[in-house]
């Protein structure tokens, strides 16, 4: 693509044999696919006259609820991540360098906690009331964010538009000007030339993108909560919770599965009809215009308004709420038991989930069969499954088939495990990729056993990897609301668990504590996986 080739040796495909390493990724696909089974199995039981009752009542508002959120969402996140990412690659302004990781940093923010903070201010007792009615007098009302699609929006807009920032970000990297170059040339204005040909060809890194942020809001569950919006995955809940009907449950389940799968579906379709690839020889990357003052200034703005809303409000106001608070003796023994449950069930399913991923991801590259990639295409189930329908499928199957981990930290390990292994299995897909298998072939031919190859050779050449793998589990298992709240046994709250009690309670000054211990830990860990991940990628 750069202009520099790359030698790639491919394993001849193998029939189907069972090996140790087959079995084992056997073994994780079975386990990640289970819930989906169950659920699905379930739901197809359910009687003609329930499923009539749903489609004739709650279907179609939720239906329509949850694909408008999503289409919003997407279409606020296209403008704000694209253009963001424009700006930090193509532009030269005061501050370019640290706006290019601090427009990153609200990943580490979950949704509910900003629809915590967000509808705390705009509440009629909130901060911001006094303020408004200060500047446009004493009649001034703040719109109500309860029960708002326009805040529902904004919310999960400034919570998800990160990952269309960093994919179109890493695909103006890779972009050879020479193509800009020869439009300009051609007669193309520099607005044509970028509409033309340079946005084209990012159209498959922001389909990836808005496709993770679909997904995201579809499987949001915490956040639409409080803001009491009514999507599929919150009347999943309310239906296993308030209602106490499993299989009305796993009949929404259904349905949200399917329509996760359709966008999965169009994804994929669209990104095979948007390969661009550069044939240039020699690639060279764009140069960053030098902005006028005014323009420079409107940059920072742009910036610092997205960067302020999405991370430096949320933050100052849990700064302060819960400086209020720990100083009324909020950090006692059970909040940092919080906090050790929330640190140690993360860090089990993040190791779980690379051990796990190891053998899945080498079967699948150095093993091609078509035994194993249905098995890589399994353990990607996780990416349609929001946290309620893996609680569900989970309750049904530890129940009936694995009964001595029912209700135990076991099944929210597993939960985490079966929610984000698909992140893990990513990263050490590509880690693996760029190992040439020649090094492997070369100590299987002086005799080393497999087992021994995969310790001494490729695990230390995909650790960088498998670091980002696992940071990545960690720091949503961290995060991870509805899974932990259905499957946690009594006695084992989390820091989220407990932001949600007391948001749900109205005791909002008790949640800040929590939420920023929170962020507190999640956000290094997340820059380090990124700043780690560019410098692996700038010295291959």
């Amino acid at each position: 693509m750069h202009g520099v080739g790359v030698a790639q040796a491919s394993w001849p495909r193998q029939a189907w044999r069972p090996k140790p390493l087959s079995l084992i990724a056997l073994g994780v696909a079975l386990l990640i696919v289970m819930p989906l089974a169950y659920v699905v199995g379930n739901a197809l039981l359910v009687s003609g006259d329930v499923w009539v009752q749903l489609w004739q009542g709650r279907v179609p508002k939720l239906l329509f609820n949850t694909l408008r959120l999503a289409t919003g969402v997407a279409a606020v996140t296209l403008a704000s991540g694209v253009g963001l990412a424009w700006l930090v690659v193509r532009c030269d302004f005061p501050g370019r360098g640290v706006w290019t990781w601090l427009l990153a940093a609200p990943l580490g923010i979950p949704p509910y906690i900003m629809a915590y903070v967000y509808t705390e201010l705009f509440a009629y007792w909130g901060p911001l009331r006094p303020l408004v009615q200060g500047v446009l007098g004493p009649d001034a009302q703040l719109p109500a964010l309860y029960d708002s699609f326009p805040g529902a929006v904004l919310i999960l807009s400034l919570a998800t538009y990160p990952y269309v920032y960093l994919l179109s970000r890493a695909a103006f990297l890779r972009t050879n000007v020479a193509y800009e170059e020869a439009a300009r040339l051609s007669g193309a204005g520099r607005w044509r030339a970028w509409l033309r040909v340079v946005l084209p060809m990012q159209r498959p890194a922001v389909a990836a993108g808005l496709f993770l942020v679909c997904l995201y809001v579809m499987a949001d569950f915490g956040a639409v909560s409080i803001l009491r919006y009514s999507t599929f995955t919150r009347a999943v809940y309310v239906q296993m919770t308030g209602r106490y009907d499993l299989m009305g449950a796993a009949a929404l389940s259904l349905m949200l599965v399917v329509l996760s799968l359709a966008f999965f579906a169009a994804e994929r379709h669209f990104r095979r009809r948007s390969r661009f690839f550069q044939t240039i020889a020699g690639y060279r990357p764009g140069s960053r215009a030098a902005l006028t003052h005014w323009h420079a200034a409107l940059a920072c703005c742009a910036c610092t308004g997205v960067f302020g809303l999405a991370f430096g409000v949320p933050v100052a106001y849990l700064g302060v709420e819960a400086a209020t608070h720990i100083s009324e003796g909020a950090l006692d023994g059970a909040f940092w038991g919080y906090a050790r449950n929330s640190v140690l069930g993360a860090a089990a399913a993040a190791t779980v989930a690379v051990a796990c991923a190891v053998p899945m991801a080498y079967v699948a590259l150095r093993r091609p069969s078509r035994g194993h990639s249905l098995l890589l295409h399994a353990a990607y189930a996780g990416y349609v499954l929001p946290g309620p329908i893996v609680a569900l499928g989970l309750i049904f199957c530890t129940a009936h088939l694995m009964s001595p981990v029912y209700g135990t930290v076991a099944v929210v390990v597993l939960a985490y495990m079966v929610r984000f292994f698909p992140q893990c299995l990513q990263a050490g897909e590509a880690a693996l990729h760029q190992i040439t298998p020649a090094l492997e072939e070369a100590g299987r031919s002086a005799g080393v056993p497999l087992w021994r190859v995969l310790w001494r050779v490729t695990l230390p050449l995909m650790r960088p990897g498998l670091i980002t793998g696992w940071v990545l589990v960690f720091v949503n298992a961290m995060k991870e609301l509805p899974a932990t709240l259905l499957l946690r046994p009594v006695g084992f709250d989390t820091l989220a668990v407990r932001i949600w009690i007391e948001t749900s309670e109205e005791f909002y000054a008790q949640a800040a504590p929590a939420a920023l211990l929170l962020i507190l830990v999640t956000l290094p860990l997340l820059a380090f996986a990124l700043s780690y991940g560019s410098a692996q990628r700038s010295t291959a």
